[in-house]
């Protein structure tokens, strides 16, 4: 049984939402110009183990409904990506502050206790090392940020649409140096689907698996969010 988590996230990041375990969302689109398909329902499992920082931003986002009728902002074959709101900013101004919230990239590497936090494998000169969560899968789901900047990761998000043998892990221009923080585990398919200007209708978060903790949140009674979680220990 699962009685605490395997480590400590760096003090000046403890005050940002962390998920600590795994939790299920479901994002359901609304699908345009198909007439066999009005909307599908994508299922994620996020790995707050390995990506606490980065996971816990998201979730914090989705329950906030940062993401609820957002459209799809890029769908190139590549990856689908949405997440950046209407108007000058380009990602989640928290209301606390006024400003934009960024969190540092965080990478989990095979054989570390903890994640690597505001670097890239590539500059730890870490050229060999195994992420614990490559790009190595269709649907692979990690932040968007700015090429330059390692600590922009904000709200964008974007899912790589290339198989894994196109996409070796360890073996690609992708990881370690963005930050993978979970996988859609159903109808994975419909992703390649996806086109510009598609709605993100809702996303809804549903089981948590291990022992999940994400804090803080007192804008939930602010602005009267209601929705179902269960979840249970190991």
């Amino acid at each position: 049984m699962i009685v605490s988590f395997p480590y400590e996230v760096p003090e000046e990041y403890q005050n940002m939402p962390l998920l600590k375990g795994r939790e299920t969302v479901d994002m359901k689109v609304k699908v345009k110009d198909n007439p066999n398909l009005e909307e599908c329902v994508l299922r994620i499992v996020l790995d707050g183990y390995d990506a606490p920082v980065t996971a816990g931003n998201f979730v914090d986002l989705v329950e906030r409904r940062f993401y609820d009728g957002m459209e799809i902002q890029r769908a190139d074959g590549f990856v689908v990506q949405t997440g950046d709101p209407e108007g000058p900013a380009e990602g989640f101004i928290d209301p606390s502050t006024e400003k934009t919230r960024t969190i540092p990239l965080e990478i989990m590497v095979v054989g570390e206790k903890a994640p690597f936090y505001g670097a890239t494998l590539e500059e730890l000169g870490l050229y060999k090392a195994q992420t614990k969560l490559p790009f190595n899968a269709f649907g692979t789901m990690a932040m968007a940020r700015d090429e330059f900047e390692n600590n922009s990761a904000s709200s964008q998000i974007f899912w790589l649409l290339k198989e894994s043998e196109l996409t070796p892990s360890n073996a690609n221009i992708l990881d370690g140096r963005y930050a993978v923080f979970g996988y859609v585990t159903e109808n994975e398919d419909y992703l390649a689907d996806l086109k510009l200007e598609q709605d993100v209708a809702y996303w809804q978060t549903s089981r948590h698996f291990g022992k999940t903790v994400l804090t803080p949140k007192p804008w939930l009674s602010e602005i009267g969010i209601h929705f179902t979680r269960t979840w249970r220990s190991f």
